[in-house]
């Protein structure tokens, strides 16, 4: 293998990723035990050796350069790797620690990952769990994520992805709103009803219903005068209240469904699914804690197809 670093030390990389935290030569300089004008020269030779500048200077602050931006985005992590490297090589972490930083959407947070993560804690009390509970889609590196879960997650070389579940759909109604209007007994008789539509927020397109039809996957673009985005509870929450007819996951309304709080129309026709997806970046390197979190969320796959 090819040596990269005789004339780029570490040392300065890190020095430059503290500058580029705290904002200031100054603050680095506390933090590493070292003279400001040692950051200062530290940089400088980091900046001739990469022959771009990676920080805005002025008498009272420093800003980072699009480049600079870019180098520290891509060095915190690498730096990151390494000291975990180095723990485990020490023994350090032969008990997974250290903060666990998790992405999540919404509705998958609050009905499957939330209520596990106490049993994972008493599992492994050394570990913290920071979870970002959106349907957005996040850049690992810039954000400093170890793991996210995506329905519907597209192919991706840099990272691994394994299947936590194919989350069955259903479409549900409160008993009140079915006594007033009726009970849809076919696709068409949706025509005749409010259909709860739910909106992408990434996109503002609408999603379809899928249905199973003699074993083919059928689309349905329902029409109604409600639209939620971001969150599906919102449709959900709807429909209890007897606005009209909603398609979520089987597995958000099934309290509801068992109390009779909601009723399921047009069961001969279910059948469908969407995917969720745990993804990571790909690595020769897993964090302890990572491999830790993939594990105990893979044991529970059998439970959740059972539902």
């Amino acid at each position: 293998m090819k040596r990269h670093f005789e004339d780029l030390q570490l040392g300065s990389i890190e020095l430059f990723c503290l500058a580029a935290e705290a904002g200031s030569f100054t603050a680095a300089a506390q933090v590493a035990g070292v003279t400001p004008a040692a950051v200062s020269r530290s940089i400088f030779r980091l900046e001739e050796r990469l022959g771009s500048r990676l920080f805005v200077r002025t008498t009272r602050s420093i800003r980072l350069t699009d480049a600079g931006r870019t180098f520290f985005e891509q060095c915190r992590q690498a730096l990151t790797q390494l000291v975990e490297a180095q723990q485990e090589v020490m023994g350090a972490q032969s008990v997974p620690s250290g903060q666990l930083r998790i992405s999540v959407p919404t509705t998958y947070g609050h009905h499957r990952i939330l209520p596990l993560l106490p049993a994972f804690r008493a599992l492994y009390p050394q570990v913290s769990v920071d979870v970002h509970l959106s349907n957005r889609n996040i850049d690992f590196v810039a954000e400093g994520y170890d793991l996210a879960i995506r329905v519907r997650a597209q192919p991706d070389s840099s990272m691994i992805a394994r299947l936590l579940e194919d989350a069955k759909l259903a479409v549900v109604a409160s008993p009140d709103y079915l006594r007033r209007v009726g009970t849809p007994q076919t696709l068409e008789d949706l025509d005749l009803h409010e259909c709860i539509q739910f909106e992408l927020p990434s996109s503002g397109r609408r999603i379809s219903w899928l249905f199973n039809v003699e074993g083919k996957e059928k689309e349905v673009f329902g029409q109604g005068g409600y639209c939620c985005s971001d969150d599906v509870l919102g449709g959900v929450t709807l429909a209890k209240h007897g606005a009209g007819l909603f398609q979520t996951y089987r597995f958000i309304v099934e309290q509801e469904l068992a109390d009779g709080r909601l009723v399921e129309v047009l069961a001969p026709l279910a059948g469908r699914s969407r995917p969720f997806t745990l993804l990571y970046p790909h690595g020769r390197y897993v964090p302890q804690r990572v491999r830790a979190f993939v594990d105990f969320l893979l044991e529970h796959r059998q439970q959740w197809a059972a539902e």
